[in-house]
């Protein structure tokens, strides 16, 4: 089996996650959701317990 060598092959990746941590991040954190998020409710709903007979 070749071996390849990892000269060039270490250099892509160092620099891939060069571009992954310091360009894309706060391009993906500077994104704005169109709609914020808000509570429907806040009561508490109260449940009723299960009556079915077990046989």
């Amino acid at each position: 089996m070749p071996q390849l060598n990892p000269t060039p092959w270490f250099a892509i990746m160092l620099f891939s996650w060069f571009i992954f941590l310091t360009i894309l991040p706060p391009k993906v954190m500077a994104h704005t959701y169109p709609n914020e998020p808000s509570p429907q409710n806040t009561q508490t709903l109260k449940t009723k317990s299960w009556t079915w007979p077990w046989h």
